[in-house]
């Protein structure tokens, strides 16, 4: 367990109980001991979470069976295992590499890693058009784990699932924009009617071409920056992008961010919180616009009443993108979900945003408020929150909220990186 946290004497808007009367030095004492109990019970929580085939989903319940939470997610164990590698602890890195080699075990014969699997049963799953996430956040956890895990060469032991899972990636890749395309429903936001190009997946793209050296990581972080912001004054080169960003120029309107998908001739408007942090994060774009992106997302309050909501405009049933779908379970209303619901997971990453833009004492503050967050409930963990009334919603016991809150903390510290990676200079 690190030593001191170095927190800085702000105050935390929207954290309940907290008086502004106090003096700093009391504040400074209780968020000193917040972040120390909430990374205590990040790291017990992911070994309680932790089985002999990986990490699962959330607590084990009776309605965490019921949903099939209790299973080895591909995106949420790969997720996981970036915080638990983080941490150093030796038992938690060893349940990060058994879940990862899980997936491996059971990945499709196109190289597709599952959305999750239940190894006692055997049972895989793969949604119902697919999970193209999973096989990304895979091989961005296979790599780090070697970069940080020396002498354990687990890159090199899956070397055949590995090259599979890239040439299933490149399948689905247009061949002359170099993008990752979808259906709809398809990626974390599994209740989205995202499709087309979408851009949480094609920053994730982006990251590992670069983390693995891949061919064309120019081209798609060119087009990248074509197609999901199409309102600067740069003319694409390939003719099918201009036309493309022609029509969704003229259908939709400069928000300062990235549009969250890209369809033929529409575009996603109510703006993907969480995909504009990756792409930011991940270096999609030179840093004085990822400065500005981000400047456009606080002014939006993002990151209100907590860090952080992931759609800032939700999807109403008015609107030409609502389905039929979004109410499954009355699930995906406006506010809730992945709809504009607030997810700590989703906020570990913004921490990490504001660091790599060197806002250090905001990306403490911010990771104090996640850890008043995961304390709600006596330290319940919860999946979500209402993006309005702040009410917890979804699973108790979640593991990508404990293992994002100590990824965080550690790229906070420096012990971590992920950082953002080389890119020319124009985007």
């Amino acid at each position: 367990m690190p030593g001191a946290f170095g927190v800085k004497n702000l105050a935390m808007e929207g954290v309940a109980g907290l008086q502004y009367c106090m003096t700093q030095d009391t504040l400074r004492t209780l968020r000193d001991a917040v972040l120390t109990e909430c990374y205590e019970r990040s790291v017990r929580l992911l070994k309680e979470n932790s089985r002999a085939s990986g990490i699962i989903a959330c607590a084990q319940s009776e309605k965490a069976v019921g949903r099939n939470y209790a299973s080895i997610f591909g995106r949420d164990a790969a997720i996981c295992a970036l915080g638990m590698i983080a941490s150093g602890d030796r038992q938690l890195v060893g349940a990060a590499r058994k879940g990862l080699v899980t997936l491996a075990r059971y990945q499709a014969p196109n190289g597709q890693i599952p959305k999750y699997v239940k190894p006692e049963s055997r049972e895989t799953d793969f949604w119902y058009y697919g999970c193209i996430d999973a096989t990304l956040w895979w091989l961005i956890a296979v790599k780090l784990f070697d970069r940080y895990v020396p002498g354990q060469s687990l890159e090199r032991n899956l070397h055949t699932e590995v090259k599979l899972a890239m040439h299933w990636l490149l399948c689905q890749e247009h061949q002359g924009l170099f993008l990752l395309q979808q259906n709809e429903a398809s990626d974390w936001a599994d209740i989205m009617p995202r499709s087309g190009f979408v851009l949480y997946t094609n920053a994730l793209w982006y990251f590992v071409k670069k983390l693995f050296s891949m061919e064309a990581a120019r081209e798609t972080r060119y087009y990248f920056n074509r197609i999901f912001y199409p309102f600067d004054k740069v003319i694409p080169e390939q003719r099918r992008a201009r036309v493309l960003a022609h029509y969704v120029r003229n259908l939709a309107r400069d928000q300062g961010v990235y549009l969250s998908f890209v369809n033929f001739s529409f575009g996603g408007p109510e703006i993907d919180v969480f995909g504009n942090i990756l792409a930011l994060l991940f270096g999609l774009t030179e840093k004085s616009r990822a400065t500005r992106m981000t400047d456009t997302l606080l002014r939006f309050k993002v990151n209100l009443p907590y860090p952080v909501r992931v759609v800032h405009r939700p999807i109403g049933r008015k609107s030409r993108l609502w389905r039929q779908y979004m109410q499954r379970h009355l699930q995906n209303l406006p506010y809730q979900y992945h709809n504009g619901g607030i997810w700590p997971f989703a906020g570990g990453f913004w921490v990490m945003l504001l660091s790599s833009l060197a806002r250090q004492e905001l990306a403490w503050s911010e990771l104090e408020r996640l850890a008043f967050l995961n304390r709600i409930n006596d330290w319940e963990f919860n999946e979500w929150f209402h993006g309005r009334a702040g009410e917890p919603m979804g699973m108790a016991g979640q593991s990508w909220n404990a293992a994002a809150f100590l990824l965080a903390f550690h790229v906070l510290t420096g012990s971590f990186r992920l950082e953002r990676l080389s890119a020319p200079r124009s985007a």
